[in-house]
């Protein structure tokens, strides 16, 4: 699990050097909740007009075959989120 939330900092960080547009501060946040992790990257920035790559299909695809949640959102900078659960071993 941590390998993943890694790689979603790792890549989200990477689309704010890429496309991020006047970006002046970014904040990465990953939290630990009983039943999982959640990753939150956010910039002030503008989006830059690109065509849309891989960066961000391959984040939800990794997130959803881990049984997570993934959003954006481009409201006062650009937002990713991911919420991934944490497997329980058997009792």
């Amino acid at each position: 699990m941590s390998a993943a939330a890694y790689r979603i900092v790792q890549e989200s960080l990477t689309n704010v050097a890429r496309h991020g547009v006047g970006v002046t501060r970014v904040e990465v946040r990953v939290t630990r909740a009983p039943d999982g992790i959640r990753v939150e990257v956010r910039d002030d920035g503008r989006v830059a007009p690109f065509e849309p790559g891989r960066g961000l299909l391959g984040m939800r695809e990794r997130v959803e075959q881990l049984g997570g949640v993934f959003q954006t959102a481009t409201e006062g900078g650009f937002l990713v989120t991911a919420e991934l659960p944490i497997e329980r071993s058997p009792a």
